[in-house]
């Protein structure tokens, strides 16, 4: 895992018990799941509108702004359910040498 993969998750369990009047990490666990499934929709809605403006030539930088909020939320939304960053690279190491054709079937059949 990345340097900053590791730090944000160092930091998101830090913060995680703070007090949710000074954290925005702590403030999201304590309205819920369904306040961070709120962000983590959100955030994905301004990745596909990011993205559909930086494929018609507009700002790159905007959308790995986006995509950089998306995991944000992600992994605040993992941490809430006592999962990581390291439980998704599990899943996609296991993946390697499966073509996504072999891998979606494989998927539709459990």
């Amino acid at each position: 895992m990345s340097d900053v993969l590791q730090q944000l998750t160092a930091i998101l369990a830090e913060r995680r018990g703070a007090d949710p009047e000074s954290s925005y990490v702590a403030s999201l666990h304590d309205k819920g799941l369904n306040k961070i499934l709120e962000k983590v929709g959100e955030e994905a809605t301004e990745v596909i509108l990011a993205a559909k403006d930086a494929g018609k030539g507009g700002d790159r930088q905007a959308l790995a702004a986006e995509v950089a909020d998306l995991l944000f939320h992600n992994m605040v939304l993992l941490s809430h359910l006592d999962m990581s960053i390291d439980d998704v690279l599990a899943v996609l190491e296991q993946r390697f040498g499966t073509s996504g054709h072999e891998e979606k079937a494989s998927r539709s059949a459990s």
